[in-house]
């Protein structure tokens, strides 16, 4: 049996999109008969890490590597770590975000929609771009559920920007702009903190309310979202669901431009700097569904859910070479 550590942390600083994808790890390799430990901080990521104990995977603040064969590390904040790594007698598998999180490892692992040039560092091997995105059960279940699904008279829309308070200000000035569009919406607002909310125009409505386990719910019913260019993009494309995508913080740059590129997702600009060309972006999204139907069907099918699933199958390929 494989024996596996998953690292990651999250805060009200960090997030929790690093525990999302430690949890479609986790999912995997109990799947596959494996033993796995996550170690690490959840706070602020509670409802997800509650899956660590469905699956009877412990959640431990640290644990010794000695006995494992890999271990698999989400984090920004944690240097070189292949040679201790390897000393305990286990494989690396390392996940970065274009710079973000780089280190030499065993197995590199990099899904963003249009990873850069990386300079040599002595890693094993290489697997990069959205193939390898990890998405968790309940995204490939609920991307089930909306199949053949019927957009509503007046669009719902969910607003999903981060895990953490210091966005509710960027939250109250996307909702200004949905606003300002002047058509009708119910508008779900996932955020923690409080956001400034507009008066609403007739037609429309704001829901406000914290992140939590009913996001997916809320997905399968929802004809355009508001999200940051981080791990709920790559959940929102797996779903095929029409996106207006916001540059939250810098080391989300190449992934919103390659989303644009690849034409997955509607450029809403920098957090730092929305104006009206956000709100023309969002009145296109709610009163189009010719251009909705387009963005659902391209992100569907380049981001299939089954990253996870070649990361390992690759893993078990390193480990069978020694």
């Amino acid at each position: 049996m494989t024996r596996l550590v998953l690292r990651a942390d999250a805060s009200g600083t960090i997030g929790a999109g690093h525990v999302s994808r430690m949890v479609a790890y986790a999912e995997r390799a109990v799947a596959r008969g494996w033993e796995v430990v996550f170690s690490g901080q959840v706070d602020n990521a509670e409802w997800l890490a509650a899956r660590f104990g469905e699956l009877s995977v412990p959640v431990v603040p640290s644990v010794s590597l000695e006995g494992f064969d890999a271990v698999i590390v989400d984090h920004y904040g944690l240097g070189e770590l292949r040679d201790e790594v390897n000393a305990a007698g286990a494989l690396l598998v390392s996940i970065e975000d274009d710079v973000f999180g780089r280190r030499a490892a065993d197995l590199v692992v990099d899904c963003g929609f249009a990873p850069a040039p990386r300079p040599g560092d002595g890693s094993t091997e290489l697997l990069r771009g959205v193939v390898y995105a990890p998405l968790r059960d309940v995204v490939r279940e609920a991307r089930e559920k909306r199949r053949g699904r019927e957009g509503a008279e007046r669009p719902h829309v969910t607003v999903v920007l981060g895990g953490g308070t210091e966005w509710a200000g960027t939250v109250s000035a996307l909702l200004h702009a949905l606003r300002d569009t002047g058509l009708p919406f119910v508008a779900d607002v996932l955020v923690r903190g409080e956001p400034v909310v507009p008066e609403a125009l007739p037609g429309q409505e704001f829901r406000i309310a914290p992140p939590g386990p009913g996001l997916l719910d809320l997905l399968v019913e929802t004809d355009v979202a508001v999200s940051a260019a981080g791990v709920t993009l790559l959940e929102l494309c797996c779903l095929g669901v029409p996106t207006g995508v916001v540059r939250l913080v810098d080391n989300q740059e190449t992934g919103y431009r390659g989303a644009l590129d690849l034409g997955l997702a509607a450029g809403l600009g920098s957090a730092a700097a929305l104006d009206a060309g956000a709100v023309e972006t969002l009145r296109t999204l709610l009163g189009d569904p010719v251009v909705r139907r387009r963005f659902s069907e391209t992100a569907a099918s380049v981001v299939d859910g089954q990253g996870v699933d070649r990361v390992l199958d690759r893993l078990e390929a390193l480990s069978a070479t020694g």
